[in-house]
């Protein structure tokens, strides 16, 4: 059913714009013929304004993946350097969040590990909305900051590492099959940001897929029984996950493998200091505007990187001092 729709969507999509291409052009030969400017003017700004929506819907049709159009789990882990990697993966979590706010889309956390001073050790995100898998799926990968340290009492610059990790939500239109015998299950208490306990009882749940090293962890609920079958569900998507990417390296797709959190896998560079400067460095796509991209305009990185996934490039990019 969901098929047909978006397949009715596009048929509509498609039809409105030939539509609105003939009424143009017919007003612009209209103008010509009399003479009238003005008319000419707001049908060419009528054109203009199409164009717009033109690209905006071809970077729609790049998300036709099976996964695409469902919602999304988003993991993200700080990497080595304590206080300063733990602000950074914080900064990441208010980056994302603000992009699928921007969006309408809704942001739930399912795990939360406060920092040791500063920040957070990881996080977990359930992103519900239209393509959210879709449109974040190449944000997979190990993310760079270099800032003068505000914990640095003599200022110095320092760069810090932070992962981002992506998988879609599964329905039960996909079965995954997972023996019980292949996972650990371990409770803990949950803790809150600030290092809160929510209750006193272990109700947190983490499980680990033995084959694979997989390790899901879910502390949303009071109930240890909700968040064991949170946990579950976020299993069954992650190996998922790994089956699409699996297929993608079969295909000669380029693959967004998780990788060191370190030097040399970064996928993106944000420099706040001594200048300022975001690098994609997969597509050479640039902003010298950090505090927007913090801010969660992400869209232009995003697209960029979706068309790059397709139609693949060879070329060397090099990483910002």
């Amino acid at each position: 059913m969901r098929e047909r729709q978006q397949l009715d969507d596009s048929i509509n999509s498609l039809r409105d714009l030939e539509s609105r291409l003939e009424d143009n052009l017919g007003l612009i030969e209209l103008g010509e013929e009399e003479d009238d400017t003005e008319i000419v003017r707001e049908a060419e700004d009528a054109l203009r304004a199409m164009k717009v929506d033109i690209n905006r819907r071809q970077i729609e049709m790049l998300l036709s993946g099976e996964a695409d159009s469902n919602d999304t789990y988003l993991e993200i882990h700080s990497g080595a350097g304590g206080t300063e990697s733990q602000d950074w993966a914080s900064m990441l979590l208010r980056m994302y969040t603000r992009w699928a706010e921007k969006r309408k889309m809704k942001v739930e956390i399912l795990e939360f590990h406060s920092g040791d001073e500063a920040g957070i050790k990881s996080v977990t995100l359930l992103i519900r909305g239209h393509n959210a898998y879709g449109w974040l799926k190449t944000e997979s990968g190990v993310h760079r900051l270099v800032r003068i340290s505000p914990y640095d009492s003599q200022a110095r610059r320092h760069t810090s590492f932070a992962s981002a990790w992506v998988y879609p939500v599964i329905d039960d239109t996909i079965v995954i099959d997972i023996p019980e015998s292949e996972v650990r299950i371990d409770t803990y208490r949950a803790s809150g940001a600030g290092g809160q306990h929510v209750n006193t009882t272990d109700s947190a749940v983490r499980i680990t897929h033995i084959p694979t090293n997989i390790v899901v962890q879910c502390q949303n609920e009071r109930s240890q029984h909700k968040n064991r079958a949170t946990a579950w569900e976020m299993l069954r998507s992650r190996l998922y996950d790994e089956e699409l990417k699996r297929r993608e390296e079969e295909a000669g797709e380029q693959e967004a493998s998780k990788r060191d959190i370190g030097w040399g896998h970064q996928i993106r560079s944000y420099v706040l200091q001594p200048y300022q400067l975001v690098k994609d460095l997969r597509t050479g796509v640039e902003s010298t505007s950090p505090q927007d991209v913090l801010d969660g305009d992400l869209d232009t990185f995003m697209e960029a990187a979706l068309a790059h996934r397709i139609q693949g490039s060879d070329a060397d990019i090099a990483d910002v001092d």
